[in-house]
């Protein structure tokens, strides 16, 4: 497969993913987090299916098009460890929706940071909320749901919060 085609694949099952996530959300109240703002596409995406909820996005630098920032009390900077920790006294309210798509060339630092982002999120994130993620994470509070139809296992990650605490 090229990678043209693998790239298309990928954003097809992102947006299938945040599309059946925005419904899921719909009756739990609670800001959306973006970690990973990238070039921004995803953020706009969000922004247009959700536009009644705050969108907060944690980045490390901002490389977005200007069209796709979010306003400035809405970003929060720096490395993605440290951001979510401090962002239990942030955040006005606990996330209903967390999207994650974070990468990095580093395949040892990658699977170091997906071991981490699921343990750092969990305690912004609303029982019931649901997280959308590129990466797997090993969350026993976190009950992995199937992803719609037509995503290939493995390309996108689903997760219930556990209502239990």
């Amino acid at each position: 497969m090229s990678r043209l085609d693998s790239f298309i694949r990928r954003m097809l099952a992102q947006r299938a993913c945040l599309n059946w996530a925005a419904e899921a959300v719909a009756d739990i109240a609670g800001p959306v987090l973006e970690l990973g703002l990238g070039n921004g596409r995803t953020y706009d995406h969000l922004r247009e299916i959700l536009p009644e909820r705050d969108i907060y996005v944690f980045e490390r630098e901002i490389r977005a098009h200007a069209l796709s920032l979010p306003p400035e009390r809405y970003l929060i900077l720096g490395d993605i460890a440290d951001t979510l920790i401090s962002a239990v006294s942030l955040l006005p309210a606990k996330a209903a929706l967390a999207h994650v798509d974070l990468g990095t060339s580093d395949a040892g630092a990658y699977e170091a940071l997906a071991l981490r982002i699921g343990w750092l999120l969990k305690p912004l994130m609303k029982p019931d909320g649901i997280i959308v993620s590129n990466v797997c994470l090993r969350v026993s509070e976190l009950i992995s749901l199937d992803t719609p139809s037509g995503v290939k296992p493995g390309r996108y990650y689903i997760y219930r919060v556990s209502a239990a605490r």
